[in-house]
């Protein structure tokens, strides 16, 4: 059945790589006037580079693995079957 939801998370991903994107872009507009600056920027300002990066990343993760988790939740409610491992596997 994990097969049957990789179309699925495929679609959601990229959403929500897009929401995530007018999400960096609303915060990022609250702390600097400025276009964050990005690894196509020739001239940057590290400081604020680093701080984009970061907060980029952070940002994208949260919204990607929300949207996975819950996608994943709606799935195994309509199908019965979850859409991946039940658990972490033990270290």
């Amino acid at each position: 059945m994990q097969y049957a939801f990789r179309p699925i998370g495929i679609v959601l991903g990229i959403l929500s790589g897009l929401g995530a994107k007018k999400i960096f872009d609303f915060v990022w507009g609250k702390f600097d006037e400025e276009e964050a600056p990005n690894p196509e920027h020739r001239e940057i300002n590290w400081t604020k580079f680093i701080a984009a990066m970061l907060v980029e990343g952070a940002i994208f993760r949260l919204i990607r693995g929300f949207v996975d988790h819950h996608s994943r939740r709606a799935f195994a409610g309509l199908t019965g079957t979850w859409p991946g491992q039940e658990e972490p596997e033990p270290e």
